[in-house]
């Protein structure tokens, strides 16, 4: 049995307190990662250099000794490792050439993804040398939604209209990329179990946006096939998915894609997800990014509040989403005191 508290818990462990990690927990909240990112290249850049990438990921586990890190990269590696046109510009975030039609998803290469990511494979290995005993590693990708979302757009959306127009009105195409997607996906998330992460995630930021009959087409059914391959390939190795605005869904999609730990977003009731969730899957969760930049009283009471409501099962404490860039590092480490003192 695992001494591991984050794996005791995606194993159906009820570990108490939970343990602890954070979306983003590396990034640019910290004046430590904001010296590295002065002196060094584009963001891509430090993703695809080992030194860099491993410093980044440590940098959280030093200061404030979280239960896991989670690999610095980001989900749009994966359509830059096939082949697609991706910059992350700043004051704009991530603009891509839009996959609008055929010729642009054949130039997609599935081929090129296993070269393309040997330096977040070495970063990995880095770091199952460097981490504390205790401290769980996760590797992840986005969910093959959410990468297309941003694939067919062509950067960030507030309702990614092309590539839900594409999904209803040339589902043969849309299928197409999906199926890449997947088999994509499944083969990255497997290279990382093999250079070293002990559990993987699965990011379907944009999943609540569809409508019910898409939300199984489009976002459970590919989870499932994702677990169900990995689950052949690496047994035991956890996988945390993310449905983001899935509220309710959550239950549903913990049940049907056999994730073994479902993450809920900042608006989903804890207590009522959680009662809808498989006895044995894990709950992480979910406080609001903004509480935490808030801190003191305000957070410690929200803190609370999701510490009584998934009291009893097995819970991994974090985030309803990403650690806000101005968010005071104090109060991340204010977050931790307060829920380990527990």
């Amino acid at each position: 049995m695992t001494e591991k508290p984050i794996l005791r818990a995606l194993a159906g462990d009820d570990v108490w307190p939970p343990p602890i990690w954070l979306m983003r927990q590396a990034g640019r909240y910290l004046p430590e990662y904001r010296a590295i990112r002065d002196s060094s290249g584009g963001f891509i850049a430090r993703c695809m250099t080992p030194d860099l990438a491993t410093e980044i990921t440590l940098q959280p586990i030093r200061r404030f000794g979280m239960d896991a890190a989670i690999l610095f990269s980001d989900i749009l590696i994966l359509p830059w490792a096939l082949g697609q046109d991706v910059a992350f510009k700043d004051g704009v975030g991530p603009v891509l050439s839009p996959i609008r039609d055929t010729a642009a998803l054949d130039r997609l290469d599935a081929e090129r993804v296993a070269g393309a990511t040997a330096p977040v494979l070495e970063t990995i290995r880095r770091l199952r040398l460097a981490l504390p005993e205790l401290c769980t590693l996760i590797g992840f990708c986005g969910s093959p939604f959410t990468v297309a979302c941003y694939m067919v757009e062509g950067g960030g959306s507030r309702d990614f209209c092309e590539t839900r127009a594409m999904a209803y009105g040339d589902p043969g195409l849309f299928a197409r990329l999906m199926e890449l997607l997947v088999r994509s996906t499944t083969d990255y998330l497997s290279a990382q179990i093999s250079a070293g992460a002990e559990a993987v995630m699965l990011f379907d930021t944009w999943a609540g946006m569809l409508s019910p009959s898409q939300f199984l087409r489009h976002v459970v059914a590919p989870t499932a096939r994702i677990v169900d391959a990995l689950n052949a390939r690496h047994p035991g190795v956890p996988v945390i998915g993310f449905p983001r605005l899935a509220g309710l869904y959550a239950g549903l999609y913990a049940e049907r894609t056999g994730v073994d730990c479902v993450a809920l977003d900042t608006g989903t009731d804890p207590a009522r997800a959680a009662a809808s969730v498989p006895d044995g899957v894990a709950v992480q969760g979910n406080l609001d990014p903004i509480a935490l930049i808030a801190g003191g009283a305000a957070m410690r009471t929200e803190t609370s509040s999701i510490l009584g409501a998934l009291r009893g099962r097995p819970h991994i404490f974090n985030l309803g989403h990403g650690i806000l860039p101005q968010t005071d590092p104090e109060h991340v480490a204010e977050l931790v005191g307060f829920l380990r003192s527990h």
